[in-house]
């Protein structure tokens, strides 16, 4: 299931007068209540078991464990390097907290299960994992910055 037709789920449930609808396809369940008086969604949840495609609705369910992993495009300098993407669509961070030293920086060696970055959805904070172990070659993405699913985050290089 993905956005538009979520969207135009919580739009026809807003419009039809119902105050409650829940569904289950697979791995996805949804609930869309709506108030009466102005047939506007109150709440939304979405609880999807296995993270394989972005929803942006509030996600109610664990932080994700790791950040897919491809080949980056077959640029000339680029070619020997990975590219790890966003999971998900929300606001990047580089810290943990404001307060907080980044999680790595430009050159930083990073092992599997090393958290990379923060990348915020519906105020649930995502703790994004290398997949690899390597070098950090580049930053794409400013921290505090909006990001969508599938983007481009980092450069590793995993030799």
């Amino acid at each position: 299931m993905d956005l538009k037709e979520i969207q135009n789920l919580i739009k026809f449930v807003s419009n039809s007068g119902v105050a409650e609808v829940k569904l289950e396809t697979g791995d996805i369940k949804i609930t869309i209540r709506t108030t009466l008086e102005g047939n506007s969604p109150d709440i939304t949840y979405v609880q999807q078991a296995p993270m394989q495609q972005a929803i942006a609705a509030p996600v109610a369910a664990a932080p994700l464990a790791a950040a897919p992993v491809t080949a980056a495009p077959a640029a000339d300098e680029n070619s020997k390097y990975v590219t790890i993407k966003s999971p998900m669509i929300g606001t990047f961070y580089r810290k943990p907290s404001p307060d907080k030293p980044v999680f790595v920086e430009v050159g930083s060696t990073i092992q599997k299960g090393d958290v990379l970055c923060v990348v915020e959805a519906m105020k649930l904070f995502n703790e994004i994992e290398a997949e690899i172990t390597g070098k950090i070659v580049k930053i794409l993405v400013d921290d505090m910055s909006p990001v969508e699913f599938d983007q481009p985050l980092f450069l590793v290089d995993p030799s």
